[in-house]
């Protein structure tokens, strides 16, 4: 029960420093990097969520507590998925990057006509 706890802990940290930085930080890359910390968070909380200390996977046993495994597929699609968003939302901020020669969000938002 002390580690479901601790988990959520570091759920609870991680999505706040995700969201910290998405919000405080002026550089397109570690907004980048803020938002993978913070997904990682919400794959943690999912994952901590679905535990069960007794539980078996249904595929290894027909009898017995089980570990529900559909928060365990959701979060396999979602890392897919957070792996491709990172790839686009880098190479737009690379995009950027050539357009502008910044990283920076207010520069390039005042260099907008």
């Amino acid at each position: 029960m002390v580690g479901s706890r601790g988990a959520y802990v570091v759920y609870a940290l991680l999505v706040g420093i995700g969201l910290f930085v998405l919000v405080d930080d002026d550089n397109l890359v570690k907004k980048v990097v803020g938002l993978n910390v913070f997904q990682t968070g919400v794959f943690l909380f999912f994952i901590t969520a679905a535990f069960r200390a007794d539980g078996r996977a249904p595929l290894l046993s027909a009898t017995g507590p089980f570990v529900n495994p559909l928060p365990h597929v959701l979060i396999l699609t979602a890392i897919v998925v957070g792996v491709s968003v990172t790839a686009v939302a880098l190479a737009l901020v690379v995009r950027l990057y050539d357009e502008h020669g910044t990283f920076s969000e207010r520069a390039i938002r005042e260099a907008r006509p």
